[in-house]
């Protein structure tokens, strides 16, 4: 029988690194046992400590916490749990997204816009239309007018009264 022990200077809490229980993770093998002395110092949430089981379980190897009688994945009834927990995290997660839909579709409704700030105000992309248009200059040539790259300005194009880029680059 191998025994390898490794001990984390941290907790699970949210945004610290677990390197010891990574690498316990990563060298695990079919029929292999991880245990942890202490379940809530090596999760962060259930949903996070849903995932260890399941990377575990993944990997072939079974988990047991000495703290936790009924979290004991060698045994049918702790089969049984992770089983029942999977469910739980499986709803959750659909609850969550169903949650974060609903909420960017409200946002959308009151007008937010999703994405990257526009390079150009409103009035530099009717300037840089103007360029193009009226005075031929080229998609490049503007671009570097503005410190923008060429397809801002040919989304500018394509955005002003449907006409779409026709200028040359």
């Amino acid at each position: 029988m191998d025994v390898r022990l490794g001990k984390e200077k941290e907790t699970g809490r949210e945004g610290v690194r677990r390197p010891e229980l990574e690498k316990a993770i990563q060298v695990l093998g079919p029929g292999d046992v991880l245990v942890l002395a202490e379940w809530d110092r090596a999760t962060r949430s259930m949903m996070d400590g849903i995932r260890i089981i399941e990377r575990v379980a993944a990997r072939g190897a079974m988990l047991k916490a000495l703290d936790r009688q009924w979290l004991d994945l060698t045994t049918p009834i702790g089969k049984g749990i992770l089983a029942f927990l999977s469910a739980l995290a499986e709803d959750e997660r659909a609850r969550i997204l169903a949650r974060a839909n609903g909420g960017r579709a409200a946002a959308k409704k009151r007008g937010v816009r999703f994405g990257p700030n526009p390079k150009l105000a409103p009035h530099q992309e009717r300037e840089a239309v103007r360029m193009v248009r009226d005075q031929g200059l080229s998609l490049r040539a503007v671009a570097h007018h503005y410190h923008v790259g060429h397809s801002t300005i040919v989304r500018a194009l394509d955005r002003s009264d449907g006409q779409g880029a026709t200028a040359n680059k």
